[in-house]
């Protein structure tokens, strides 16, 4: 465990950051290993009905990853302020709601698997494969829902080498699982579906268990309250916003899912390429976002607020180091990352996926600042203007994607990204400024947020 609240801030959040970077790194190989297998031995179709799927999975996925982020914020405030009593209450309230919420959804989306399959209009072709994948992916979710949750306990504790290790070895086990199931057995799309199963489930297990024994560990004058009403407000009052902010994006992926498969499979499975590998690339960038969260939420509550700043430059500094190789990968190198996926023969998949990556890769360099300001504002508690960027960008490129491609067909769908992100650029600046520039720092003292 460490305390964000002492040394140099860059130092500080290089230290922190590094293995939550490299834990996406690992994460994200083995979400393209799924894609990568089943495009090379099982097919474009296979390829395209995984893909299909991914806007769906992504919305199970958004729930998790907003109590993570909404359990991290107040559990970093209470660490930072060295209040471990209800720091344990924030910890095991969290995790009660977490496994209650996570068991509703799974049996919702189990019934309603075929209804989503049908709502993104997904073809004929790649419908019964893409509804099979999607069943037992949702199957796991509990597991994946307490993984994330312990996660952002870890992270929230200033611990981001304990979840690395799970998912290094969570991630090399999945890649060996999907070969296994995908070329060995010839199990198709239900092989990679179950090797993530397995492997998630695995990691959620052992990463639950080793959180409670560290957490045992911390000493406290009398015994946690297992469950609170009022800490569970607290935490929802970050959580609802993140998951409603994770859950919008998603929803307008769904959007734009529909969208693409009106262009058929082939476009589909460009598109299913291209995505994973931006998600790689956002997901680094929302990481490293995550990481001045926690530092700005523990230096918030230990009433250091003035290192929040200084956190902040040295998050974009970050973040421009990890932008140039996606940048570079992306846009000089396009063809050769969508050919991982797919063989010189899938002809319009592989121009799709290029064309993409060539639109937005430039603008990775906005993207990235914009979510490390978003990282000040979410660890400060500044939710309502958190949202209101992030909903802007997601209202205009939705919005944008149906207008462009009447005009210029599926390449319209992906010009409506980098305008979305420019917009949401400007306000997220505009509203840390407003919070955090040199002259409020030295006029106000105490928290910031509404």
């Amino acid at each position: 465990m460490k305390d964000l609240t002492e040394g140099k801030p860059g130092k500080v959040l290089w230290q922190f950051s590094i293995p939550m970077f490299i834990s996406v790194i690992f994460q994200q190989m083995y979400n393209i290993a799924d894609s990568v297998i089943a495009g090379k031995f099982a097919g474009e179709d296979a390829l395209a009905a995984v893909g299909a799927s991914y806007p769906i999975t992504m919305i199970f996925m958004a729930i998790a990853v907003g109590s993570n982020i909404g359990c991290s914020v107040i559990i970093s405030n209470l660490f930072g302020g060295k209040k471990y009593k209800e720091m344990k209450t924030a910890v095991t309230t969290t995790l009660i709601a977490a496994l209650a919420i996570s068991l509703v959804l799974t049996v919702l989306g189990l019934a309603g698997t075929g209804a989503l399959m049908k709502m993104i209009h997904t073809p004929d072709n790649i419908f019964d494969a893409g509804a099979l994948y999607l069943g037992i992916y949702i199957g796991g979710f509990t597991f994946l829902f307490l993984y994330n949750v312990a996660t952002g306990i870890f992270s929230a504790l200033g611990d981001s080498k304990t979840p690395l290790y799970f998912l290094m070895a969570s991630s090399i086990g999945n890649i060996l699982l999907d070969y296994l199931f995908v070329a060995e057995f010839q199990w198709g799309v239900a092989g990679v579906a179950w090797a993530t199963f397995l492997a998630q489930g695995l990691a959620g297990i052992l990463a639950l268990f080793t959180m409670w024994g560290r957490l045992k560990a911390i000493k406290t004058e009398g015994k946690a309250q297992l469950f609170s009403w009022e800490m569970l407000r607290k935490v929802s009052q970050i959580a609802v916003p993140s998951i409603f902010q994770q859950s919008f994006i998603s929803i307008g992926n769904i959007f734009i899912q529909g969208l693409v498969n009106s262009f058929g499979s082939s476009v589909i499975a460009g598109y299913s390429a291209a995505i994973k590998l931006n998600t790689f690339a956002i997901t680094s960038f929302t990481t490293l976002g995550n990481g001045i969260s926690n530092f700005t939420a523990q230096n918030i509550g230990a009433g250091k607020k003035e290192r929040v700043r200084e956190g902040f430059l040295a998050g974009v500094k970050m973040a421009m180091f990890v932008v140039v190789p996606f940048f570079t990968a992306f846009f000089v190198f396009g063809r050769q990352m969508i050919c991982l996926f797919m063989t010189e023969g899938s002809v319009v998949a592989l121009q799709t996926g290029v064309e993409f990556l060539r639109i937005i890769a430039p603008f990775y360099f906005l993207i990235a600042v914009k979510l490390m300001a978003d990282g000040v504002l979410r660890g400060a508690g500044a939710m309502r203007q958190f949202m209101t960027a992030t909903f802007a960008d997601l209202v205009l490129r939705v919005i944008l994607a149906f207008f462009l491609a009447g005009r210029f067909g599926s390449t319209g769908i992906w010009l409506s990204w980098p305008i979305g992100w420019i917009v949401a650029f400007v306000l997220s600046i505009v509203f840390y400024k407003k919070n955090f520039s040199a002259k409020v720092l030295q006029g106000n003292k105490g928290s910031a947020g509404e």
